[in-house]
This record gives structure tokens, C-alpha cells and sequence, in this order.
């Protein structure tokens, strides 16, 4: 679905840049536009809490759970990153997409709210609240005064597990 949408807007010189993940690689697999992967995209490492839900972590590691809601933005997963590591990380990408005209990146949530954190200028304690839906193409356009946003939905059955302040 995503391949065809993309097709039909016609973007003139896009490029596709995902994580090294299969899951972001086969979504972006059927387009027709140069492909690059980039490390840096990789989701949030979330260490010995990896491949858990929130539910687990707060039933296998009560204390860390606790210190992550206490403060979203500086915690760090244990052996893993927290989403001040994960912006340091994506300094690199955020630079190249600046030179950048069309830029298609398929991402996760995690690295997809500090992305869209730095072009719609939002501060460092909200990146992690910021709503990244599931299966939706979120198409900025830049603007006098920063970066529209458009939300596009794509047609698939998800679990929308956004955490609110």
C-alpha cells in the first residue's frame, strides 16, 4: 500500500532512507527510489528490557519502570539508550536530511519522534509524548516558519500504543 501511495504523488529525486531493521527494510522494499539504511535509524535500545512489554518491565523490573516515567527523556534502559542517547545518535541523519529535497524515512517511533521533534522545534521533554501513529505517513513541508506536518493514513489494522504526559 505504501509502495503504490508513494508512486501516484509522483515526487521528483526521492530517496528512501530505513533502518537496518527488516521490519522498516521490507516496508520500504517495493518502492521505486534509491534505497539507503542507515544505522543510526535503529530504534531505541532498550537493553536487558528489550523485546518486553511495559507491562513485563513493570512486573520483571519495577524500579527502572518507575524511573522512566519519572523522567522519559533522560532514562536510560539498562545496557541500552535513552532518547537523549538516541537524539545524539541522530545528529548525523538530521544534518543530511537538512541538504536534502525528498526524503522518505521509514523509521520507528522512537527515532521518528526525535526527527519530527527537531523539524517542528518541539523541546527535548516532550519527545517522548510526541504522537507518531502507526501506519501513517507524516509528510513535512517547510514552511516560512518551520515545518507543516500532514498526517496520511495508510489503510492497515494496528495497535495504536501511544502513552500520553
Amino acid at each position: 500500500m505504501l509502495s503504490k501511495y508513494i508512486k501516484e504523488q509522483k515526487i521528483p529525486r526521492l530517496r528512501v532512507w530505513t533502518s537496518l531493521l527488516i521490519r522498516t527494510v521490507q516496508t520500504a522494499s517495493e518502492i521505486n527510489a534509491p534505497q539507503e539504511r542507515w544505522k543510526a535509524l535503529n530504534e531505541i535500545d532498550a537493553g536487558v528490557c528489550e523485546e518486553m512489554t511495559y507491562e513485563e518491565i513493570k512486573e520483571k523490573y519495577p524500579q527502572e519502570f518507575a524511573a522512566r516515567e519519572e523522567n522519559k527523556f533522560k532514562y536510560r534502559y539498562p545496557r541500552g539508550e535513552s532518547y537523549e542517547d538516541l537524539v545524539s545518535r541522530l545528529e548525523p541523519v538530521i544534518m543530511e536530511l537538512e541538504r536534502q529535497e525528498n526524503v522518505l524515512v521509514v523509521a520507528h517511533q522512537a527515532v521518528l519522534r526525535c526527527l519530527l521533534a527537531y523539524f517542528l522545534d518541539k523541546k527535548s521533554s516532550e519527545i517522548p509524548y510526541i504522537k507518531v501513529p502507526l501506519h501513517t505517513i507524516l509528510k513535512l513541508t517547510r514552511s516560512a516558519y518551520g515545518c507543516e506536518i500532514q498526517e496520511i493514513r495508510v489503510p492497515v489494522d494496528a495497535v495504536d500504543d501511544h502513552q500520553l504526559l
